[in-house]
């Protein structure tokens, strides 16, 4: 009787998973739930900041210093390049609109390209050292959140024109936004996670975090929840309506980036010592680890792509012991010829 009820459970739990889209995450004790599949050599070699795939199109962006290097997901080669985008962090993606963005540091641009030509177009001015990204479908407004000048940049993505700059008192990372008029990003040296109203052009509330100096952000839409990766080997999850900490996770040491996948319910982040951290945040299963990847010292550069459920790391070797776990952006050592490539990480 026993043994049919707990079938029973277990069946039902399948079946609620499948109707929302999810698949089960392995739990603690079944094994690897990501494998490092194979390595993907990349041209020169410059280093990189942020990637995104772009999954309907299968594509893959990489920032490379001076230009975004651009692959096929399925073939896995090279198709083109990005010109003109000087130390270039990162890529927004405005697929209704057919446009790219790139946030370009070292000239304090905005540089909009064709997503099917890859061509460069207009160059939009930031502010200094502009770093991450990211478009808001709903507005149809990219927002480039300026590292030096503690500010934001906003594009119409139409008309590819200044709308404003929002001061944000802060030195600020990641951004993610939420498909309906909301847009969050970390501050890193304030310990929070801000919001601004893409719509109104105003920056909303401010929300502290546990945790200190948060870097990787990702957003659960569907379930207004946000995953902050932060100093201290921590990542925290966040309601992203009334901006409570709602738990906090164990992660490896110096993340990044952060990701999280709406078709598996696992969250991830990339962390500098070598390792991706896997975290089953399926709706009732409690946040657990459910894996911790062996990777590459320094990969803390993550791509998710939601159609297959691969990761990408970027990484390479260096010419120097320095440059392990924490070799970030007060010390940049220099890479090892030849040696800069990609992890593809398969789920299992």
């Amino acid at each position: 009787m026993h043994r049919f009820k707990h079938r029973w459970l277990a069946s039902a739990a399948a079946l609620a998973l499948g109707l929302l889209g999810l698949q089960a995450p392995a739990r603690l004790g079944a094994g690897p739930v990501y494998v490092l599949d194979h390595r993907i050599a990349l041209n020169g070699d410059t280093g990189w900041d942020y990637a995104i795939v772009d999954a309907p199109a299968h594509r893959l962006y990489v920032s490379r210093g001076q230009h975004v290097d651009v692959l096929d997901t399925v073939s896995e080669n090279l198709v083109g390049t990005i010109e003109e985008t000087w130390g270039v962090h990162g890529i927004a993606l405005a697929d209704d609109l057919g446009k790219g963005f790139t946030s370009n540091g070292l000239s304090g641009t905005v540089r909009v390209f064709d997503l099917k030509t890859l061509r460069p177009g207009a160059l939009v001015p930031a502010g200094s050292n502009p770093d991450a990204i990211v478009y808001d479908p709903f507005s149809h407004r990219v927002f480039a959140f300026n590292g030096k000048s503690g500010d934001a940049t906003v594009i119409d993505a139409r008309t590819e024109k200044v709308l404003a700059t929002l001061p944000l008192g802060c030195k600020p990372e990641f951004a993610a936004a939420d498909g309906a008029g909301k847009v969050y990003y970390n501050r890193e040296d304030k310990n929070a996670v801000g919001v601004i109203d893409a719509t109104a052009l105003q920056t909303g509330v401010v929300w502290p975090l546990k945790a200190r100096s948060p870097s990787g952000l990702a957003m659960d839409r569907a379930g207004h929840r946000l995953f902050s990766v932060c100093d201290g080997d921590t990542m925290e999850v966040v309601d992203a309506l009334s901006g409570s900490v709602t738990a906090e996770v164990a992660i490896g040491s110096h993340p990044d980036a952060a990701g999280y996948d709406p078709g598996t319910g696992l969250a991830f982040a990339s962390n500098g010592d070598g390792t991706l951290t896997v975290v089953d945040a399926a709706p009732g299963h409690g946040y657990a680890v459910v894996d911790t990847v062996a990777t590459q010292k320094g990969a803390r550069t993550m791509a998710l792509d939601p159609s297959t459920h691969t990761i990408y790391l970027a990484c390479a070797q260096y010419l120097s012991e320095t440059a392990g776990a924490d070799a970030g952006a007060h010390h940049r050592p220099r890479i090892k010829p030849g040696t800069v490539e990609l992890l593809v990480l398969k789920k299992r």
